[in-house]
């Protein structure tokens, strides 16, 4: 069901990623050019998936919110442009593709992260179907994840903590911020489009944070052995950043420990749902095998 699920709904948010470019006029086809490089590159589309699974797992049907889900596919690709700079994390693959800067320039690789973002709550704002309120619910999600309260303030904290000595608690808040909260956004408006009532948007919401955290250690420990190939990007980058991790804090038997534990978390949190949830299980499950 996963795989199967996921290829169908990665391919929707592909098609839908390209039609709201092709409706969103431009004036510089460098800077379009730039934008679509790093938008249609490939991935996972993991964060328009969980916000469709979402929807599901309240009784509504996903698909019906992909105008949304692409609009945080682009979200989520500003932030990799911008990570990607050499005043950020200073990568030159993402995807196993040069990076956006190494293509494009550094002022346009800037632009284009910018473009993505402002564009993304134009998106949002073209779904159909859903209530005024609703929409403007998701404006609020989507803002507060990709500003100071989430993505943004997030990376801040890593700068600041690089070849320094922090603390778990401090490590958790970077991660709660630059990865969680987008994610934490995608499965909360999914919910809130889908019209979840208040316990199961508390439940949803629960998983979520559960599941970022997952997630994000399960990075740590792919930077670690994880491969080169398969990532489409450098491992080691944290180490020769002198980063923190939940592997450098902990131990990488520690790390793997406490991933699973954050997994079984996710999980209990959908114990009143039903079958409809499915998708979300088999989600998080699968952070403890992934390989990218």
């Amino acid at each position: 069901m996963l795989n199967e699920l996921w290829t169908r709904r990665r391919l929707a948010v592909e098609d839908e990623l390209r039609r709201q470019l092709e409706l969103t006029p431009s004036i510089n086809s460098t800077l379009t050019e730039a934008m679509q490089y790093s938008l249609l590159s490939g991935g996972k589309r993991l964060r328009p998936i969980l916000l469709m699974a979402a929807a599901d797992a309240v009784g509504s049907t996903g698909e019906k919110f992909l105008t949304t889900a692409a609009a945080i596919e682009m979200i989520h690709t500003y932030s990799l442009i911008h990570d990607d700079l050499p005043a950020m994390d200073d990568d030159d693959y993402r995807r196993g593709k040069l990076t956006n800067h190494k293509v494009f320039g550094e002022a346009i690789a800037i632009l284009a992260g910018d473009s993505l973002l402002t564009l993304a709550f134009e998106v949002m704002l073209r779904q159909k179907d859903v209530a005024d309120s609703a929409r403007i619910a998701v404006v609020n999600e989507m803002s507060r994840a990709a500003g100071m309260s989430g993505m943004v303030g997030g990376q801040a904290i890593d700068l600041q903590s690089e070849g320094k000595a922090i603390d778990l608690g401090t490590l958790r808040r970077m991660h709660l911020g630059k990865t969680g909260a987008l994610f934490r956004a995608a499965i909360r408006s999914g919910a809130i489009l889908a019209g979840a009532s208040p316990q199961q948007l508390s439940a949803l919401t629960a998983y979520a944070e559960s599941f970022g955290l997952a997630f994000q250690i399960t990075d740590d420990i792919l930077d670690v052995t994880g491969d080169e190939k398969t990532l489409g990007k450098p491992i080691g980058s944290d180490a020769r950043n002198q980063k923190s991790t939940y592997v450098t804090l902990t131990s990488l038997d520690s790390a793997r420990s406490l991933a699973k534990q954050t997994v079984e978390e996710a999980l209990v949190a959908l114990k009143n749902f039903g079958t409809e949830a499915d998708f979300l299980r088999e989600l998080v499950r699968y952070l403890n095998t992934r390989e990218s």
